[in-house]
């Protein structure tokens, strides 16, 4: 008999694989809940194709996947306990300034290339000088799509309240109302632009992969529960994820096929938007100090805080870059 557990279990491993004993149970799968700000989003829906492929089911995990209406929704999310990982934007990471207890642990995607501003057709606004003064939908407040169209408005010198925000939630609301005159555009990812153009709605007014060269679009959340209970939680789930993102990028037709599934367009709209948003994704989480530097001076320029925060106070170092 040997005295080395290890020992005895790598023998019954093999007494188990020729059929002399039953196999040894394997490890169960930790639950982790993952928060996403919206359903129609490219990268994020990485999580969906991660789980269906087994990957993070390679490193013990079962992840449940909620959807949520912008970045507030997420942040709220995990102030209530009621989601370990969220998916949001980095200019969600100034939440953690005003008290939520998560902090960015993880760049998802850097410059907003997949960002695009629709208008509809025969509306008010035919080129970028017609928005001033204009209603332009967005997510919520303190979002992304806030945070794009204030800066827009900045770059222009119309001031942070240049161009109206009005927070609707979905994507769908929002065109509702530009169908109803209720708004003059809004502001969405690349594939509803390209769906809104195909259908004859209206078009693409502008991009947005210029407008903040530095920038972290979509970051990873981790709540300050998960990260001080159980740490080697967290970075499993992070492996997971750069093995799924390493995956988009090797096996485009199956990355195509469960994207378009899991945000609702055609495979034809996902391969158009292939290139755009794999060209910003991050393959391994490290953060940008320009990208933090122009976010966090930010909050204070367009009156998201009343100060410019400590930078340790919007981000946690200690996870990225992820080494696979």
């Amino acid at each position: 008999m040997t005295n080395s557990m290890g020992l005895t279990r790598r023998r019954a491993a093999a007494l188990a694989a020729v059929g002399f004993l039953p196999a040894l149970p394997a490890r169960a799968a930790d639950i982790l809940r993952v928060g996403k700000t919206i359903i129609n989003s490219f990268p994020m829906a990485g999580a969906e194709l991660g789980k269906e492929q087994g990957i993070f089911a390679g490193e013990s995990l079962d992840i449940v996947i909620s959807t949520f209406r912008g970045d507030g929704q997420v942040q709220q999310a995990m102030t209530a306990n009621a989601v370990d990982i969220g998916f949001g934007s980095g200019p969600g990471m100034g939440y953690a300034a005003k008290g939520v207890p998560a902090r960015a642990v993880a760049a998802m995607a850097s410059q907003p290339r997949n960002m695009a501003l629709i208008v509809p057709k025969d509306g008010p606004v035919k080129s970028v000088a017609d928005l001033r003064g204009k209603r332009v939908g967005v997510s919520t407040a303190g979002s992304l799509t806030d945070w794009l169209v204030r800066t827009t408005s900045v770059k222009n010198g119309w001031g942070p309240e240049g161009i109206q925000t009005v927070p609707m939630g979905e994507v769908r609301t929002r065109n509702i109302a530009m169908k109803a005159g209720d708004l003059e555009g809004s502001l969405v990812a690349i594939e509803e632009g390209y769906d809104f153009e195909e259908q004859g709605a209206g078009k693409i007014l502008m991009g947005f992969g210029d407008i903040v060269p530095d920038f972290h679009t979509h970051v990873i959340f981790a709540t300050d529960t998960l990260v001080k209970g159980n740490p080697d939680l967290l970075r499993r789930f992070l492996r997971g994820w750069f093995k799924t993102v390493a995956f988009m990028r090797d096996n485009r037709a199956a990355t195509v096929k469960s994207i378009a599934k899991t945000c609702n367009y055609s495979e034809k709209i996902i391969d158009l938007a292939y290139d755009t948003e794999m060209s910003m994704i991050s393959f391994d989480g490290a953060f940008s100090a320009k990208a933090l530097e122009l976010l966090r001076h930010s909050f204070k320029e367009l009156g998201v805080l009343d100060g410019v925060p400590d930078i340790k106070d919007i981000y946690n170092p200690d996870f990225a870059p992820v080494k696979l």
